[in-house]
């Protein structure tokens, strides 16, 4: 019983609420200092910084950058604009709007606490005016947010990548075609809702092809940057962890000299936020891996795969109890914590069940990222209720037809792996 003390420990003070870096480490911290005294405590602060000390982790910050400076330099609200353009006239218009942007923020910020954030800030409001409930609209934008990290560049992918030891080009492309499907199913679930409650839209009449060739010739150097990293990526112009600085490159001079919104005096908040989104992240995965290293030296990944591969022999179940782990333990992590922590166990247990490793990556990807939109610890539930000022109770009254869509999109995606796999086929072979 005492090996598993620091695991009971950390999820104690998950129910407690204290944050999931600060838990991870103070049952790290538990374990070096009562169980096994061989090592000092000091080797929690070696592995919290060591793990960090990567080069293809620059892609994180570069990434997080890049998604402050689109909102600063005036591409998320011409986003805005051409989403409403395109499906403002449809039932529930303002809540179909908040999924297709979601969708387009995916090529450009990449994380899903971002978008829910930015979005709960712009897009709650304006739906607020045009008459749905605050807890509904809440709930769309934590839904909706689901789909951004699954677009590329979605940092849970490059997470993933680098924990697997895949190519995170093909990551990249493997996550386009389940995004719009996701997409496509919670702007269905949207619409359904929509009628019932008799949610109008929040345009008169749907918008002329004059009016949207117009509005995305203004959008459209936010359009082309996912477009030109992936090409960028296929042809060998510079590697993922470049195309990040490419992307804030890119998003400066669209900003500065394009849209012209972008200032000097934008610089320190830019800064501020991107800190601040690159540090909790970088804890995060500093805390998983100190945690992880608690995990081995106990044998419990081993013992957990060992215990997957004895007694589940077809891939389906094997993949259908991996999805019922992930989201039982999904709910309690964040994304990027869950990731660094689990898939070092599951990949060897589906690489020797003959399970494609890209394919099990975005599973896993989608996975995490729906336990982020579940109650009662999901990251983007918070994140929308807090800044929204949403009752938990209201969120989960809401919440479950799309939880709903999105466990059927999981699903979906995990018994027919042709549907994540197509993309990166055809370009890759």
């Amino acid at each position: 019983m005492l090996p598993y003390m620091p695991a009971i420990i950390m999820f104690v003070l998950f129910f407690l609420r204290i944050p999931v870096a600060f838990a991870m480490l103070i049952a790290t911290c538990f374990y070096f200092a009562v169980i096994n005294t061989t090592f000092p405590v000091e080797l929690v602060v070696q592995r919290l910084v060591a793990s960090t000390e990567s080069f293809p982790y620059l892609a994180i910050p570069f990434f997080a950058c890049a998604g402050v400076v689109f909102n600063y330099a005036g591409i998320t609200e011409r986003l805005m604009k051409l989403a409403e353009m395109l499906v403002g006239h449809m039932r529930g218009g303002m809540g179909q709007v908040n999924v297709l942007m979601s969708a387009m923020m995916g090529g450009l910020s990449g994380s899903a606490n971002a978008d829910a954030a930015m979005q709960t800030k712009i897009v709650v409001p304006e739906m607020e005016k045009l008459g749905y409930s605050r807890g509904y609209s809440t709930v769309v934008t934590a839904a909706s947010s689901c789909i951004t990290p699954i677009i590329p560049p979605g940092i849970i992918l490059i997470l993933y990548a680098l924990v697997a030891d895949v190519s995170i080009a093909r990551m990249f492309f493997a996550g386009y075609l389940p995004g719009m499907i996701i997409c496509a199913l919670l702007m269905i679930t949207v619409g359904l809702i929509s009628r019932y409650r008799n949610y109008a839209p929040s345009r008169d009449s749907r918008a002329d092809l004059k009016a949207i060739g117009w509005q995305m010739v203004d959008s459209i150097w936010a359009l082309v940057l996912p477009l030109g990293i992936l090409m960028g990526l296929r042809m060998g112009a510079f590697t993922p962890t470049e195309a990040g600085a490419v992307a804030v490159l890119y998003a400066i001079a669209v900003g500065a000299f394009i849209y012209r919104k972008l200032k000097w005096s934008d610089a320190p908040k830019i800064l501020r936020e991107s800190v601040i989104a690159t540090a909790s992240v970088m804890f995060i995965i500093g805390a998983a891996s100190a945690f992880g290293q608690y995990l081995t030296w106990e044998g419990i990944p081993r013992a957990i795969a060992a215990a997957l591969v004895e007694n589940i022999d077809q891939p389906w179940v094997l993949l259908l109890v991996i999805n019922l782990i992930l989201i039982a333990v999904g709910c309690f992590f964040e994304g990027g914590a869950a990731m660094i922590l689990l898939a070092p166990i599951f990949v060897p247990v589906i690489k020797q069940a003959g399970i494609d490793p890209i394919h099990f990556g975005i599973v896993m990807s989608i996975n995490l990222t729906i336990a982020g939109f579940t109650p009662p610890f999901g990251t983007m539930m918070f994140i929308t209720t807090s800044i929204a000022r949403v009752r938990l109770e209201e969120y989960i009254r809401e919440s479950w037809p799309f939880l709903l869509a999105l466990l059927g999109a999981l699903l979906l995606f995990t018994f027919v792996p042709q549907i994540v796999l197509v993309v990166p086929n055809l370009f890759y072979g």
